[in-house]
């Protein structure tokens, strides 16, 4: 007979909900970390497809996207540090970093030891395969870019900075599926509904 098994992991990351993401600066539309793991989750899918289809790529579009929707669980534990605050300085990025990987030891620790094996590969960053990494980070940097066009779009010049800088770094990147995104889809995201109806 199998012993009963009881956990509080996913008791911790139904929270993530409540974990406002920007919050330093004035939203006109709050966003938390669940919505966006899913956004970055969906990002990352389609860059990976988009890298075996188009550029001879061959990673696992369905590990990337999985990896992805956990990206962020360790904010459970941290909140989300804004990014001004976490580059500030090499000894809060250094701190945060330690932080964060002490938040994922103890939320895999959560898990049954039976699942604590394959939960690791996803909650554990450093026993990600590289590509699979880039490629996550490059759809978390696509939705924040999305989220700052949003805002402006909204009329928030809060985000104006932040979109320039984004927009810098993605323009720069040397993976051809994060152009080939930017170009193939993030225009239509500005749309208003009506205006992706006469797009069909």
């Amino acid at each position: 007979m199998m012993k009963e098994v009881t956990s509080s992991f996913y008791a911790y990351l139904s929270r993530l909900r409540w974990i406002k993401r920007w919050g330093l600066k004035r939203n006109a539309h709050d966003e938390n970390v669940m919505e966006h793991s899913w956004e970055v989750s969906v990002i990352a899918h389609t860059l990976a497809l988009i890298r075996n289809r188009y550029y001879g790529g061959n990673v696992d579009a369905n590990a990337i996207a999985t990896a992805a929707l956990y990206h962020d669980i360790t904010e459970v534990i941290t909140g989300d540090l804004p990014t001004p605050i976490k580059y500030h300085s090499e000894e809060i990025s250094t701190a945060y970093k330690q932080i964060e990987k002490q938040a994922e030891v103890e939320l895999l620790a959560l898990l049954p030891v039976e699942l604590q094996a394959d939960f690791q590969v996803l909650i554990h960053h450093d026993k990600m395969p590289a590509e699979h990494v880039r490629i996550i980070k490059a759809a978390d940097k696509i939705s924040a870019y999305l989220k700052c066009q949003t805002e402006l779009k909204a009329g928030n010049s809060e985000f104006e900075t932040a979109a320039e800088q984004l927009a810098l770094i993605i323009g720069a990147s040397d993976q051809p599926e994060v152009a080939f995104f930017m170009k193939a889809f993030a225009p239509s995201c500005g749309l208003t509904l009506d205006g992706l109806m006469k797009t069909y």
